[in-house]
């Protein structure tokens, strides 16, 4: 059984078709990448994931319960957390305050009796920030502002994390250490799904590619077999005469 499946999805805007009848599933332990042009529906796909946005038909099903109606913050209580193409952030506060409001909300509803204080400290080591902890997050700059987010994200013990973008903003060294962290949690049984522009860190870390192109899900495979498939040369990667040229 699939951390995630989303089968057969359709939204409608008004007279435009921005998702139609797209799936995608996504594993425990695996990273699953989700690429397409610009305004392919990746982020819409994320919305009617998280409730942001109520699919005209199909199915959303997360950790094996019908989540389709469900309303968001009960879905962030069966293991679903985000983050998103646009940095939100509480910028009011510091990097320490902001991982530290996931997670009071964390133990607010969850079993996890262990320290707020403790998992926010490591979180804070985990992903990096120590150096910064103390900073107000509007003097970050964006690489260090997403790991704030997705430390946030951490601090609820997801097991769904669907990231947007996440590399937007980091340096060579930045996403390496970012990929190696994405891998690292997957490892320990998190469902990632990646949303993300960067080709060389999607085909590097994940273990299955879903592409979209004007909202239709037009392959998913492996990395290699997605790369050198010629229906998404053509729409994303470039073409596949230049591609044979």
């Amino acid at each position: 059984m699939a951390a995630l499946d989303v089968r057969e999805v359709t939204v409608k805007f008004g007279g435009n078709t921005v998702l139609n009848n797209a799936s995608l599933a996504a594993e425990a332990g695996a990273i699953t990448g989700l690429i397409g042009p610009n305004g392919a529906g990746k982020t819409t796909m994320f919305n009617v994931i998280t409730g942001l946005v109520t699919p005209t038909g199909g199915r959303v099903e997360i950790s094996g319960a019908d989540a389709t109606g469900m309303r968001l913050h009960r879905r962030a209580r069966i293991g679903l957390a985000r983050t998103f193409q646009q940095l939100e952030l509480f910028t009011m506060l510091s990097v320490r305050e902001n991982i530290r409001v996931g997670a009071d909300i964390h133990r607010q509803w969850s079993r996890d009796k262990g320290s707020a204080s403790d998992l926010t400290e490591a979180i804070i080591d985990r992903v990096g920030l120590r150096a910064v902890a103390d900073d107000r997050v509007t003097t970050l700059p964006t690489g260090q502002g997403r790991l704030v987010e997705l430390g946030r994200a951490l601090a609820c013990s997801p097991k769904v994390l669907l990231l947007d973008e996440p590399a937007s903003g980091q340096d060579d060294a930045e996403t390496a250490r970012f990929g190696a962290l994405l891998r690292e949690l997957a490892n320990e049984g998190t469902a990632v799904v990646l949303v993300e522009h960067d080709m060389s860190l999607v085909m590097k870390v994940c273990d299955h590619v879903h592409v979209l192109d004007l909202g239709i899900m037009i392959a998913a495979g492996d990395p290699a077999s997605v790369q050198s498939n010629p229906v998404v040369l053509d729409a994303y990667l470039g073409t596949s005469r230049a591609a044979a040229s």
